[in-house]
């Protein structure tokens, strides 16, 4: 399976906007809608499409600031139809690519207590809960090498 992240264009904004989580994890993760809108405010933003065989299969919004606050993950999302299919896994190895090319020696995120799986699943890259906590969730940390 081809996994790329792909800029959000006129033409496929929609379609990106109308992907969603399974019923267990909304709540979990803000709209599509609401995370781009977002990122249009934040000058030091980076955001992209999940596509799984030239489909739309999910989101990638960070906050990138090499100078200062360093690399975090804002928000990450990946279709119901599209999970446990690896698509999540590429995208975000895609994504530590690029945190790596950018020279980061370490990339954050954060996450919603309780979600046990995404704890798992970030883990399994290499991120580990530092027992902080940003905005109520949980703060995670993976340093490069």
């Amino acid at each position: 399976m081809s996994v790329e992240l792909r800029e959000i264009t006129a033409e496929t904004v929609r379609a990106i906007c109308d992907l969603d989580v399974g019923d267990d994890q909304r709540g979990y993760v803000a709209p599509n809608a609401v995370s781009i809108a977002e990122a249009h405010f934040q000058p030091k933003s980076w955001f992209r499409a999940i596509y799984a065989d030239d489909e739309p299969a999910g989101f990638v919004l960070t906050f990138e600031d090499p100078g200062a606050e360093g690399y975090h993950l804002w928000r990450f999302m990946v279709d119901g139809r599209h999970q446990r299919r690896g698509v999540g896994r590429r995208a975000m190895e895609l994504l530590l690519e690029r945190w790596r090319e950018l020279g980061a020696d370490a990339g954050s995120l954060s996450v919603v207590e309780g979600n046990d799986s995404a704890i798992a699943f970030y883990e399994s890259l290499g991120f580990q809960l530092t027992g902080e906590r940003e905005g109520g969730e949980l703060v995670m940390r993976l340093a490069f090498e």
